[in-house]
């Protein structure tokens, strides 16, 4: 089978859930290879071999760590010059977004971005599936030229482990002045909670407008806590000040798709919509029958939130404690 090089996401020895996304689809096509930059590849090896992984290049060099972007870039085209793969799969996060981007162009290959799931073509080759217009429209697309680059949204492929060698390949290469241009001058480690990172949540709660004041997001918080769950919240929630931007979920904010998406108080503007109908259930409270957001709910309960969620959250209780 044709190899297929994955470009890992992880924080220095974790290996990220959306890694394990890229070589479960990989997995299906090929043989995934996964390329590491920076350190920690030694810790990361055996989650990689869990899910799949024949190899692992490792290009420990500080400069993927010191510049942005551009030098991942152009270690991937080196490896696509040398291995000639089926592919090249990376995350759909705004980084990734940029280095798949950089890559097509080195490569003179075409992208593909924002995709949702990754299947074979009858004509040979890749296809991926995307939603455009916001949502509106899900489409099939493939690469006409030079070797695919694919960025796959987090939480589109549910993983599946599957053991792999994982054979560690040290790969060295001279990064060029121009990859040089933008240098990384300081890092601050964001303060995490103990809720799920919310692209990576397989269960995400979110507030909208419907909750009339950013005190009453502690409603959100409650019913995500009591069910191990990420919280979100709608443009209009973010855009008022009643929770931050950085928890925003839309075609403007984070794509989230996990298991379980519970949307309270949101009406389902489009906007909205784009960032979590991929989710595989989609639960919705909302006091209006005729909010948009029922079009995509697979259970909806039409009341107030402020007597529904206060019930949910003590009903979870009590089978928790059962």
């Amino acid at each position: 089978m044709a190899e297929i090089l994955v470009l890992a996401e992880h924080d220095g020895e974790t290996v990220k859930k959306v890694t394990t996304e890229l070589l479960t689809a990989a997995r299906a096509h090929g043989e995934p290879s996964v390329v590491w930059t920076g350190d920690g590849a030694d810790g990361g090896r055996a989650r990689l071999a869990e899910f799949g992984a024949v190899k692992v290049y490792v290009a420990d060099s500080p400069d993927y760590a010191d510049y942005v972007v551009a030098p991942k870039a152009e270690l991937l085209a080196h490896l696509v010059e040398q291995t000639a793969p089926a592919a090249v799969l990376v995350a759909a996060t705004s980084e990734g977004r940029e280095i798949a981007g950089r890559l097509a162009v080195k490569t003179g290959s075409g992208v593909l971005t924002d995709v949702t799931g990754v299947t074979a073509g009858d004509s040979g080759g890749l296809v991926g599936e995307q939603s455009i217009f916001g949502g509106a429209i899900t489409v099939q697309s493939r690469v006409r030229t030079g070797t695919p680059v694919i960025a796959v949204r987090p939480n589109a492929v549910t993983p599946e482990p599957a053991a792999g060698p994982a054979e560690v390949v040290p790969v060295h290469l001279d990064i060029s002045e121009a990859a040089k241009t933008a240098r990384v001058t300081g890092r601050v480690v964001a303060e995490r909670g103990e809720r799920p990172e919310l692209t990576e949540a397989s269960i995400v709660v979110s507030g909208g407008r419907g909750l009339g004041a950013g005190e009453n997001f502690a409603l959100i918080e409650q019913l995500a806590d009591s069910l191990g769950a990420a919280v979100g919240a709608s443009r209009a929630a973010t855009d008022a000040g009643w929770y931050p931007h950085q928890f925003q979920v839309g075609q403007t904010g984070k794509t989230v798709s996990p298991q379980l998406y519970v949307a309270v108080g949101i009406s389902g503007a489009i906007q909205h919509r784009a960032g979590m109908q991929t989710s595989k259930t989609i639960m919705v409270v909302n006091k209006d029958p005729e909010a948009p957001i029922f079009e995509l709910a697979d259970f909806g309960v039409v009341g107030d939130l402020f007597k529904v969620v206060p019930q949910l959250v003590e009903e979870i209780g009590k089978r928790a404690e059962g």
